[in-house]
């Protein structure tokens, strides 16, 4: 008779060879070239599931790939086990954070050898060991000597339930995604990495990247967002200080009929004090999320100030408003409102009747205040002028942004300034 071994009895007997041999615990050999297999460290929530099986058993084959073509490699495995997640965990389950933890791990590396992985369990480690995270404290003061750690003041997403910030991704529909609670917006004490000191070296780098493909990279340049203009100074009647604003769009300077500002801004929240109508709005825009997708979709809702600034080319007075879609986290937390010439500008606009004006003009283009067209906003046509704007009308871009530029930089009113999206987390 024909035995034929179940498929239980074959990884067992495999699997104990290999704990046997010692197979995938690796041994520094100067004679054959490294490679280094890490995947996204699991999260010891108590169980794994398909996306796990998915996520490591393409490692696996990555590695043992490897390993037929004579490297040494290096498979190891670690669990992300500190932090709030962990806390809030152990609270529902009513016991001890550590307890609660080890023995999440302890199953789950059960179920992770049970799979066969080639997995060297003698490099395993879990970030909520302290001769794990000494090393991201040593490092952390490092880059707090060196000024590239620094603590400010940022609006952030806050769970009321869980009472811990979220990111962008964790907030669903204005709702945390764990606990359902509305998000609430609030200024808290930040520790921030200073990456936007290497913009510049970041995008300069994506040119010695031959291997990647060109759409990732044009996806890295548009991340890192790099953009020149001008920071203006508007002032404000009553404040001794000025209002500040970055834009890439000076050729529309004389189409400015009001500045946003956001609901953080220091003069919002000073205005608030004698406007109970005005405060009621900001507590409103304390709640929902800060992404720039969720800014782009919802609807645009504003309020006026009371306060005016002073326009610095006319010296016309434009009111100030406060727009939910103006971030204190980003920029300066001001905005030049060109309805004309911006899209969302002009949405909000239409919808509080303010003043809407045409300051650049193209070859058989028709401007009509009633609806938005595309040509509106583009900077990058070759016919585009700029018109109604005295001594710049005529100009195309380049030559109006130098022409503000030169005239505001006399005064002290302007900066030329180079900004990237990108920001400091």
């Amino acid at each position: 008779m024909l035995f034929v071994p179940v498929p239980q009895a074959v990884e067992a007997a495999a699997q104990r060879y290999w704990n046997e041999q010692h197979a995938y615990e690796v041994k520094e050999d100067p004679a054959r070239p490294k490679f280094f297999c890490l995947s996204m460290l699991p999260y010891p929530s108590g169980a794994l599931h398909m996306g796990h099986v998915r996520n490591y058993t393409i490692s696996d084959v990555i590695s043992r790939y490897q390993r037929m073509q004579g490297r040494n490699v290096l498979q190891p495995m670690g669990w992300d086990a500190f932090g709030l997640p962990a806390e809030n965990a152990a609270i529902k389950n009513k016991t001890a954070p550590a307890k609660w933890t080890y023995a999440n791990i302890e199953h789950m590396r059960g179920q992770l050898k049970s799979l066969g992985y080639a997995i060297d369990w003698t490099r395993e480690f879990a970030t909520c060991r302290p001769d794990y995270y000494v090393h991201e404290q040593r490092m952390f003061v490092r880059l707090m000597k060196k000024g590239i750690a620094y603590r400010r003041n940022a609006v952030v997403n806050w769970d009321p339930v869980d009472q811990t910030v979220l990111a962008n991704e964790q907030v669903i529909d204005g709702r945390g995604w764990r606990t359902g609670a509305p998000v609430e917006k609030r200024e808290i004490p930040q520790w921030f990495l200073k990456i936007t000191d290497y913009a510049q070296e970041l995008l300069d780098g994506l040119d010695t990247l031959p291997g990647w493909p060109d759409a990732v990279k044009t996806m890295q340049r548009n991340w890192i967002g790099r953009s020149e203009g001008l920071e203006i100074h508007f002032a404000v009647e009553g404040e001794a200080t000025p209002l500040t604003v970055f834009t890439t769009r000076p050729d529309t300077l004389m189409g400015v009929t009001f500045v946003s500002i956001a609901g953080e801004h220091p003069l919002a929240q000073k205005a608030a004090q004698g406007n109970p109508a005005l405060a009621r709005f900001l507590e409103e825009l304390k709640h929902g999320g800060v992404s720039e997708a969720e800014l782009e979709t919802q609807e645009k809702r504003g309020m006026a100030t009371g306060l005016f600034a002073i326009h610095p080319v006319t010296g016309d007075k434009v009111p100030v408003w406060v727009a939910n879609f103006v971030l204190m986290g980003y920029g300066t937390g001001a905005v030049m409102a060109v309805p004309g010439h911006d899209e969302r500008d002009f949405e909000f606009a239409t919808k509080y009747q303010l003043p809407i004006r045409q300051v650049i003009d193209v070859d058989g283009g028709e401007y009509d205040a009633t609806r938005w067209q595309d040509w509106y906003g583009d900077k990058t046509r070759a016919d585009m002028r700029v018109v109604n704007s005295g001594v710049l009308d005529g100009k195309n871009y380049k030559q109006a942004f130098d022409a503000i530029a030169e005239l505001l930089e006399k005064d002290d009113k302007s900066q030329r300034r180079v900004n990237y999206r990108l920001r400091d987390w």
